[in-house]
């Protein structure tokens, strides 16, 4: 069964420790937790985040905008020596250019890059064995609400869903349903209204043989979607269900287009508010 993601992962990839950015920043290192000091935390984010060599002058000018640049490059220095004092001596800084000490994790990266291996077909054999505790435990920067945060914060989310969804597929094909219905609910409780996390749930079920489950999570969703944005699932939702009742699913595969689908046959069923027919019995 799974294990927690960052953990696993951490483990394989993070000689020189790991900088917390879900649920911190903090860093860890040896087994010991340091915490960032409050005036050194966005220098740290900043230079973590945007990767690679950055200018200090661009840095110290995005962190402190407000004032001559004498004072800005005064607030980097402190910065810099409050994060070493604290024993996160993690930032190489020249007379021009920072960056993030090679050797250091980020959890953030770790994540994504496991998300972006399942979404382009080729995951590692412990990348089908890891699984987040839960999306939500993935809330990057909780309580920061800059501009740049929150679209970075949205752009690891959706990372994670389509991440999430590719595993389910991978999964499937490997017969390992009860792990495939397990990743599919964690993505469906983050977000109850996303069609393609409902898909890969209900594919769960059918792979496994449990249609009666997979009907009970179609009309579910679709309750749910008509009580809150008064729209019905999607044609091709419905026509998953179609090919369970007549024994034409496909085994499912993960197709990163801009709907999130397959181009698969459609096979008519009734309007949602109907119930679906029932096979004939043999």
């Amino acid at each position: 069964m799974f294990t927690s993601l960052i953990d696993e992962l951490t483990d394989e990839q993070a000689p020189d420790g790991i900088l917390h950015l879900f649920g911190g920043p903090y860093f860890r290192h040896q087994g010991r937790r340091f915490d960032v000091p409050e005036g050194s935390k966005r220098l740290l984010v900043l230079v973590a985040l945007r990767k690679g060599r950055l200018s200090r002058r661009a840095v110290a000018g995005a962190l402190w905008p407000v004032g001559e640049d004498e004072r800005a490059a005064g607030n980097l220095r402190s910065a810099l020596w409050r994060l070493n004092k604290a024993g996160i001596d993690i930032i190489d800084a020249d007379k021009n250019c920072l960056s993030l000490r090679e050797g250091v994790a980020i959890d953030v990266s770790l994540v994504t890059s496991w998300a972006g291996r399942l979404i382009v077909g080729n995951p590692t054999p412990a990348d089908l064995s890891v699984l987040p505790e839960s999306v939500d435990s993935l809330d990057l920067l909780p309580g920061w609400y800059d501009d740049w945060i929150s679209l970075e914060r949205e752009s690891v989310r959706q990372s994670v869903l389509h991440g999430l969804e590719a595993l389910v597929c991978q999964l499937i094909v490997r017969e390992r349903f009860a792990e495939a219905v397990t990743a599919s609910m964690m993505a469906v409780t983050a977000d109850p209204l996303r069609e393609t996390a409902q898909r890969s749930l209900m594919q769960a079920h059918l792979a496994e043989g449990n249609l009666a489950e997979a009907y009970k999570a179609y009309q579910c969703y679709r309750r749910r979607l008509w009580d809150e944005l008064q729209i019905h699932p999607g044609q091709e939702l419905r026509g998953l269900l179609g090919r369970a009742v007549t024994g034409a699913v496909a085994t499912p595969t993960y197709v990163p287009a801009p709907s999130g689908l397959g181009h698969q046959p459609h096979v008519s069923v009734p309007e949602s508010h109907q119930p679906l027919p029932r096979p004939v019995a043999q």
